[in-house]
């Protein structure tokens, strides 16, 4: 029976592990394309420019391509580690992890790209402003990372946890929600935050005076666009640590998965429109900054609209977890 464990261990970490670079291969490459596009773009406006922005380029690039290091981390941690399994518990969850890291560097990979594209534009359009643009890109783009190291740090709970004592049934079940949960949940919170830090670089470039409150906008709108990938962690926390009598009947498994799954899903839409509206509020106060109050009120207001569908995911997860 050990020799089946071990094999079946070996099944979840190889799985996990090609998972987990195969989804996260995705975000960054689609990332790392965009910038360079619109690198393209900026040179063919400002031939003189070429050096200053190749640099931006690849410094946007490079952020971009972090989520997928998380994921190749995971993935290299997954083939190569001797797991000593004792239960088959630990099989799902390094299955779960690397699907998790996987799913959780999507959303960071393709929206780190947007505030690199557009300092390179505005590198194009406002050279003076190359080193501002710059730093709003470097700040943006971090933000945008922040949904991918929720996604590692519940990869490394679900390597390494202790679930030998808890039932197979439906714990497995649980380790996986928790993974689909916080992996999906990811991905809508990376890209809004990087539409929001887009339209930030590409404001600041059109009107230089309003780059501080241009910035503090963008952070404003980029925490608010990450509460969903919050609500996804959470509720991988819970499907992890929470005790789960033992039933060896499907419904208890099936609830827990299912938690995973709505909360999950449930994040993407909710972080997309919160970082749409506020992609859009960024770029008229940048041009309107006079009425920076009254866009932010209004932003505000629509952000909490969107909010309250993944408010309601988060719900209907709890009621699955504790309830059914």
């Amino acid at each position: 029976m050990q020799f089946d464990l071990d094999v079946w261990m070996k099944l979840g970490a190889y799985a996990g592990g090609g998972l987990a670079i195969g989804f996260g291969a995705i975000g960054a490459a689609i990332g790392e394309g965009y910038t360079a596009s619109q690198a393209n773009a900026a040179i063919s406006r400002n031939p003189s420019l070429s050096g200053d922005i190749l640099k931006t380029m690849l410094v946007g690039q490079a952020i971009a391509e972090s989520a997928s290091i998380f994921a190749l981390v995971v993935a290299l941690m997954l083939l190569f580690t001797n797991f000593g399994g004792t239960s088959f518990i630990s099989v799902w969850a390094l299955f779960s992890a690397g699907i998790c890291v996987g799913l959780g560097a999507i959303g960071s990979g393709v929206g780190a790209g947007f505030p690199a594209g557009a300092a390179c534009l505005g590198t194009s359009r406002q050279p003076a402003m190359g080193k501002r643009l710059t730093t709003n890109m470097l700040i943006g783009s971090a933000v945008c990372q922040t949904p991918s190291i929720f996604a590692l740090v519940v990869s490394f709970i679900l390597i390494y946890v202790d679930a030998s004592t808890k039932p197979l049934w439906p714990t497995w079940a649980a380790v996986v929600g928790a993974g689909l949960a916080t992996g999906l949940g990811a991905i809508g919170a990376g890209l809004g935050s990087g539409l929001v830090a887009g339209a930030s670089c590409e404001g600041i470039a059109r009107q230089p005076k309003s780059s501080t409150i241009v910035t503090n906008s963008m952070l404003l709108a980029q925490a608010i666009s990450q509460t969903p990938a919050i609500y996804g962690l959470l509720i991988g926390f819970v499907l992890i640590f929470k005790s789960h009598p033992a039933s060896d009947a499907i419904a208890p498994a099936m609830a827990l998965l299912s938690a995973g799954v709505c909360m999950g899903f449930g994040g993407i839409g909710p972080s997309l429109g919160i970082g749409t509206a506020g992609q859009s509020a960024v770029k008229w106060i940048a041009r309107n900054s006079e009425n920076a109050g009254v866009i932010t009120r209004n932003m505000l207001v629509g952000m909490a609209v969107s909010e309250s569908t993944g408010i309601y995911a988060m719900v209907i997860s709890l009621i699955l977890v504790f309830v059914m």
